[in-house]
């Protein structure tokens, strides 16, 4: 987790029932994918007048996939990122978000693979939504 996210107030959880089942941030700073575990400095702030918003750390419970939740905290994401200034979005997909964040209308600009701690390689997708 970032926990950025969260001491910026831009990230969000939807709860049905009493359950998590889902969530998802934006960020008006410039890390576009991991965790607190990557970072060494603070995060700088992203000029909203040249740089995209980043779309960050969604999450959808997989007994609650294929019902609008990650649409939904897009658009809120999308909606409070406007309201402070930003015009566009990047994200960093992992591979099963592609079709969602394609069907929002985000285009591929690059694959990059992460290294993960256990020797795996995490394929991330970077993309790009003109505002």
């Amino acid at each position: 987790m970032d926990s950025q996210l969260i001491i910026d107030g831009t990230y969000y959880v939807i709860e049905k029932d009493g359950q998590f089942v889902g969530c998802g941030g934006w960020s008006k700073r410039n890390t576009l994918y991991g965790g607190d575990q990557h970072k060494e400095i603070e995060d700088p702030l992203l000029d909203p007048a040249k740089d995209a918003a980043r779309i960050r750390a969604f999450f959808v419970h997989p007994d609650h996939a294929r019902q609008g939740i990650g649409k939904h905290v897009i658009n809120v994401c999308e909606t409070a990122a406007r309201t402070n200034g930003f015009a566009n979005f990047e994200l960093g997909a992992t591979l099963p978000g592609v079709p969602l964040y394609t069907a929002m209308g985000y285009l591929p600009v690059k694959r990059v693979d992460a290294a993960l701690p256990d020797g795996e390689v995490l394929g991330i997708l970077k993309m790009h939504k003109q505002g």
